[in-house]
């Protein structure tokens, strides 16, 4: 099991900063160089295999190791476009990692035998640097970059390529250490329990167990927190000079909007699956989206499920996350649950208005939380009816809280009417080659 180690680090001196902000702007030059000579055989129809030797160019700031990590991940990264070609041609070819003028991404990858990681009173990370850099700095022959290091690693077991880099909003060095992990955090047998997911981006998940609970996670302030910064986006680009097609402050806001929301995405899965491991689920169903790229399609709903919403992602992470927990997620069909009645199962007599779904039959309740409750039942033949009030949560910004009129009923709580019906859409992808960096 593969997990990943997150955390803060600090060059000591002035001069160290300096060191680790030129490996780093060194590193995303080599990227850029072997990117663009392969992009460029990539559109005349050549082979983009056969390139220059760059390691030996870059072997002097960045050591022989890291220059061959940089071109490895490279290439990996162009493997992975070939492979997403051959099953969808709305893919783009690996891009570049910014230029001289605009500012570079300051990234690298360190392979997982060349530094060395310590945890405690005095934690530190040291990483090779080349020759060149070493006589610069008036480092040692023999003597690496030694950095201090800020955060608590969750993970222990057989470290992997670190990658560092420096994030401009916040001002500091991070680093991802990737580790393979022997156990789960599974300590105890779990019951047999099934609980089934509509997923959304209104409500971003609705959940229904089959111990009686449900579970409603909120997604409208998200979005529109979401939607607020691509605003703030789009106003600066109109302002860019002609030939310009990015800044530091865009990059920037583009940096902070996907961090936020992939920070409420990870602890919506872990407060989820704690949830459910504490009922006792071992297996948890989740809709499969098939059909939906022509029935659901406006510019709204294009922007909320392709940039803000990204199912295969949230479905990968809520997965991973299961992992630890040793509960089974599986992608099952949900054709028609949103549109069926979970009191007579009719699907012609019901009506959708936003959140709730009503049926001639006298039915009236929340639309996704029913959907989830008609998913779970066309997948498990022993379903109680829901028996208490589902618990509603919204994102505060670090973590998932009960609002307060959680638990009133559907008539007596509604939601926002800001945004209409579940929203499912097409993915339009536009390609705009930039121009070499230099």
């Amino acid at each position: 099991m593969k997990r990943t180690n997150q955390f803060v680090v600090r060059p000591r001196s002035e001069q160290d900063r300096e060191l680790l902000h030129e490996l780093l702007d060194a590193s995303a030059s080599l990227w850029n160089e072997l990117t663009y000579e392969r992009r460029q055989q990539y559109f005349n129809g050549e082979s983009i295999w056969d390139t220059a030797d760059y390691r030996k160019q870059y072997v002097g700031v960045l050591g022989s190791a890291t220059a061959q990590q940089l071109i490895r991940k490279n290439k990996s990264a162009w493997n992975s476009f070939f492979s997403s070609k051959e099953k969808s041609e709305e893919c783009s070819p690996p891009g570049y990692w910014g230029n001289e003028d605009d500012g570079r991404t300051l990234r690298t990858y360190v392979r997982n035998d060349q530094y060395t990681l310590e945890m405690g009173d005095r934690s530190r990370l040291e990483i090779p640097v080349g020759k060149e850099l070493k006589e610069k700095y008036g480092l040692g022959h023999t003597e690496r970059l030694r950095l201090e290091v800020a955060g608590d690693p969750k993970w222990d077991g057989k470290q992997g390529r670190l990658e560092l880099y420096y994030d401009e909003s916040s001002g500091q060095f991070r680093a991802f250490q990737p580790v393979t992990v022997v156990h789960s955090r599974l300590d105890s047998p779990l019951a047999d329990e099934t609980a089934a997911l509509d997923i959304g981006a209104n409500n971003i998940v609705a959940c229904t167990t089959t111990t009686g609970k449900q579970y409603l996670y909120k997604g409208r302030d998200l979005f529109e927190r979401f939607r607020e910064t691509t605003r703030e986006i789009a106003r600066l680009q109109s302002k860019l000079r002609e030939g310009r097609h990015s800044s530091n402050r865009i990059r920037h806001l583009y940096r902070r909007r996907t961090r936020r929301r992939d920070h409420a995405m990870d602890a919506l899965a872990r407060d989820l699956i704690e949830r459910l491991y504490d009922e006792g689920v071992s297996t948890v169903y989740v809709g499969e989206l098939t059909d939906v790229l022509e029935t659901h399609w406006s510019v709204r709903t294009n922007a909320k499920t392709h940039n803000f919403w990204a199912f295969r992602t949230f479905i990968d992470r809520l997965a991973c996350t299961a992992e630890e927990y040793g509960i089974t997620v599986e992608l099952r069909p949900e054709a028609w649950t949103s549109q069926t009645c979970p009191n007579c199962g009719s699907t012609t007599d019901t009506t959708r208005h936003q959140d709730t779904l009503i049926c001639q039959c006298g039915f009236e309740g929340h639309a996704d939380l029913s959907a989830s409750e008609t998913f779970l039942r066309r997948h498990e033949t022993d379903v109680p009816r829901p028996m208490a009030r589902p618990v509603r949560f919204e994102w505060g910004d670090h973590d998932w809280s009960e609002i307060s009129h959680s638990r009133e009923r559907p008539k007596e709580a509604r939601t926002n009417r800001s945004i209409h019906g579940e929203e499912k859409v097409a993915r339009v992808v536009v390609r705009h080659e930039p121009r070499p960096p230099t």
